[in-house]
């Protein structure tokens, strides 16, 4: 909820939000291993894409490409580039997204970040355009992460995989390349084992 800015400077300034919707997307929220046998419907997860998008990115690049993996044959195409572990836990999942980021998202800048032609810049330095699609990607990940939480999904993120086995199968003949994969669904919270530690504050943070 938006409120007036006290100050009377025309804006308007924003309110903290309910404790529940903190509890939901962070406090209470968990990586989940373990899953519901619920179905997610495919406008819902449209619904998540579209949320995850309005996060900021470095010029509006926007490189993330999702593949929602739904099917039984899709989870049979993943299944192999999994480690061993992960493979339990992606085929009981209802959804699998693979989070890729496009190196070739410049060639969209034109339409999405058109008061500057930045598409020009990342094409003369590959290796900065290569860093801020994996930057931009990793950070639109994580917003699409909290948006499917916000939304009243699980998540239950997953690094244990080849990625080149996963470009090979679901982005060949692209320039899409894999980041991490993230099940989504109704986590069963009674599979949950204890909550992980984390830093106090003072530990890792500092003021200059």
């Amino acid at each position: 909820m938006n409120q007036t800015d006290p100050h009377g400077s025309g804006t308007t300034a924003l309110a903290r939000v309910q404790d529940q919707a903190l509890d939901q997307i962070f406090r209470s929220a968990r990586s989940h291993k373990a899953w519901l046998a619920r179905p997610v419907a495919d406008a819902l997860l449209q619904e998540v894409f579209e949320l995850a998008q309005s996060g900021p990115t470095s010029t509006n690049c926007l490189p993330m490409r999702v593949v929602f993996v739904r099917t039984p044959e899709g989870k049979e195409r993943l299944r192999p580039a999994l480690h061993a572990g992960n493979v339990p836990k992606m085929m009981q999942a209802p959804v699998t997204a693979i989070i890729g980021h496009d190196l070739e998202f410049h060639a969209h800048q034109k339409r999405l970040f058109p008061h500057r032609d930045v598409a020009a810049e990342y094409r003369a330095d590959p290796a900065h355009a290569e860093l801020t699609a994996l930057r931009n990607g990793s950070l639109q990940g994580a917003y699409l992460m909290l948006a499917a939480r916000a939304l009243g999904l699980d998540c239950g993120p997953m690094s244990g995989f080849h990625n080149d086995e996963v470009d090979a199968e679901f982005f060949a003949a692209t320039q899409v390349r894999s980041n991490f994969l993230c099940n989504l669904g109704y986590g069963d919270a009674s599979a949950l084992p204890s909550r992980l530690p984390r830093f106090p504050f003072d530990e890792v943070c500092s003021w200059a």
